[in-house]
């Protein structure tokens, strides 16, 4: 029986995208140098647990779509406050002005955010699950957002600091 008092919890997100050009093209080419630069804030980041990767030491290989330009990005934080200030609060802002010249709009849901226990290592079906649940349902405790944060498993306060 899982006692949610006692239990850690982290947060995992999923983000997908659709590559305007594939990875081997130029039009993407300052995209692809650019992703180890990237990947390495990301780990050198304050509350930073984990993130998918092949290999190659990025995600771009794993294709969860039919379609050949839609990549993921799926990681493990300590917080929603970690994750936020990664993505919105450091050098990464720069990588994410420049989005446009590499993806094409993906329609209304691209990014899920939900609660795993510590030192769990959410699956792309996880994920995808996550994500189809965010569309079909809107925010909830199962699949949320940054505008629309929960709080994790057990916790008294529900407010979420981001």
């Amino acid at each position: 029986m899982c006692n949610h008092r006692v239990m850690k919890w982290q947060l995992a997100e999923l983000n997908i995208a659709r590559l305007r050009s594939p990875l081997e093209e130029p039009a993407t080419l300052q995209f692809v140098k650019a992703l180890d630069e990237i990947n390495a804030l990301a780990d050198d980041s304050p509350g930073f647990v984990g993130r998918l990767q092949t290999g190659d030491g990025n995600a771009t290989a794993i294709k969860a779509f039919d379609d050949e330009l839609v990549i993921t990005n799926m990681s493990v934080w300590e917080s929603v406050r970690a994750l936020g200030n990664y993505a919105y609060r450091s050098g990464h802002v720069a990588f994410r002005r420049r989005k446009r010249e590499w993806f094409d709009s993906y329609g209304s849901v691209h990014l899920v955010l939900w609660w795993v226990p510590a030192g769990a290592r959410p699956t792309v079906d996880e994920a995808l699950e996550r994500l189809a649940s965010l569309e079909a349902d809107g925010p909830s405790a199962t699949a949320f957002t940054f505008r629309s944060p929960v709080a994790p498993p057990g916790r008294a306060d529900t407010r979420v600091e981001t």
